[in-house]
């Protein structure tokens, strides 16, 4: 092989190499915007999640449970495990929303019986008349008995 093939070799390799190395940065800068993205996503959907908290609750849980609570809080997700908290039961019931749907369903199922129960009982007690009212009884006093 002659110096200028060598030569030639190298430059080609070294082509090469900074092909792959465009290659990888462009990965790498792809990669990141994707990782941004979700990150803003996330954020979006914590943000909404958040944003309609009225109500207090006071809940107990499991050690493991606040473990990973306070695993989103040092990880920088949530300020807290309050918010880390409503976020996940946000989700959670996001994800059973099927059967929220059904229980929705037996609910107001159950609405309308209690509805024909007070109709039913209203017309019952309308229905019956009174008993007349009669006169109050004199109380008999008792008399004393004269003596002869």
């Amino acid at each position: 092989m002659t110096d200028k093939e060598t030569k030639k070799e190298s430059h080609t390799a070294q082509k090469e190499k900074k092909q792959q190395h465009k290659a990888f940065e462009d990965f790498g800068d792809q990669v990141e915007k994707f990782a941004v993205k979700t990150a803003d996503s996330i954020k979006k959907v914590i943000d909404r999640a958040l944003s309609s908290r009225n109500t207090v609750l006071t809940i107990r849980v499991n050690d493991e449970s606040n473990k990973k609570l306070n695993m989103l809080v040092e990880a920088g997700l949530f300020k807290s495990r309050s918010e880390s908290a409503a976020f996940l039961i946000e989700e959670g019931l996001k994800s059973q929303e099927a059967l929220f749907s059904k229980i929705t369903d037996k609910l107001e199922k159950m609405e309308k019986i209690r509805e024909e129960l007070k109709d039913i009982v209203s017309k019952e007690v309308v229905k019956k008349p009174k008993p007349p009212e009669q006169p109050e009884k004199k109380k008999k006093t008792p008399t004393s008995k004269k003596k002869t």
